[in-house]
């Protein structure tokens, strides 16, 4: 039988003490599988399952939501479809369902391709492609975005993956930011207001359990440092995931649910999503990137684990 996420492409590496090992799917080239020595640290999904709450998919040319998929362009109503109908929203770009081509590929390493055509809503044609490489203690990704139109483009990316460390119960890791400000949504999760976090539960600064954390908010005012922003979480025994973003993505969302299915059932899950523009941005302009034509713009992001 066909995995619904078309071909499961299998990257292994040889580390100091075993192997780190990645499974990157066809369909939205997706971070199935992603763990160090045995230790899983993303949450997997099955073979036969679509990723549940779009676990490690690719969002382009935009993550997050944009406001009854509408937008302006030149004084023109743009009207993107709605893929959030509870809350009338077009969501996370428009490879979710696309097929990548793999154009390279190693044991340690894959590159996927994909083209956003033109589109009622997005009259652009974009060619992304998107590289896992499994290195030293950790995962580095690469997004590059080539606009092959006419005319100047707006794009941004992001991805969605969930992150836990081996058999600790996701309640237990302390999750931090660097993050300064909060985007305020309405009840539609749409912003309204960019805050600073000083003061208030959002502020992730100096740690919080996972499991007193209750999310679906997009971050502002990450600190770089050396050209790169971490979030982490930490396991009580002192391992340690860090999620590192470049400057080119100065967001991030995170988003908790009681709801994802693991371990024979539905348990706690965190998702630490790096994006490059916040959340609306086809409306806000918030981290939004116009390409040029023949314009190609590349973003990094990676995974590192102490064990």
């Amino acid at each position: 039988m066909r995995a619904p996420t078309g071909e499961q492409f299998v990257l292994t590496r040889a580390t100091a003490t075993g192997s780190s090992t990645a499974i990157i799917t066809e369909v939205a080239a997706s971070l199935r599988t992603f763990q160090i020595d045995g230790v899983d640290l993303t949450e997997p999904y099955a073979e036969d399952r679509t990723p549940p709450f779009g676990d490690g998919i690719v969002l382009a040319p935009w993550p997050n939501r944009v406001e009854d998929g509408i937008w302006m362009l030149d004084g023109k109503r743009q009207h993107l479809d709605i893929t959030e109908p509870a809350r009338h929203n077009a969501i996370h770009g428009l490879l979710r369902s696309t097929a990548y081509r793999v154009t390279e590929q190693s044991e340690s390493s894959v590159t996927l391709n994909a083209t956003v055509y033109p589109q009622h809503g997005y009259p652009f044609m974009i060619d992304t492609s998107v590289t896992y490489e499994l290195v030293d203690g950790g995962l580095t990704v690469t997004h590059s975005l080539h606009n092959a139109s006419a005319a100047k483009a707006p794009v941004a990316v992001g991805t969605h993956p969930f992150f836990r460390i081996g058999d600790v119960p996701t309640g237990d890791l302390t999750l931090r930011l660097t993050a300064a400000t909060r985007f305020e949504t309405d009840d539609r999760l749409i912003p309204v207001a960019e805050n600073p976090v000083d003061g208030t539960n959002f502020d992730l600064r100096d740690g919080r359990l996972v499991g007193d954390l209750y999310l679906d908010d997009a971050f502002g005012g990450v600190v770089f440092t050396g050209g790169e922003s971490v979030s982490s979480l930490t396991a009580p025994d002192g391992r340690r995931l860090e999620l590192w973003q470049d400057e080119s993505h100065p967001y991030v969302q995170v988003f908790t649910t009681r709801k994802f299915p693991k371990d024979g059932g539905l348990g706690l899950a965190v998702a630490i999503e790096p994006m490059t523009a916040a959340p609306n941005a086809l409306n806000t302009g918030a981290g939004l990137k116009w390409l040029e034509p023949d314009e190609k713009w590349v973003v990094r992001w990676g995974i590192r684990y102490s064990g």
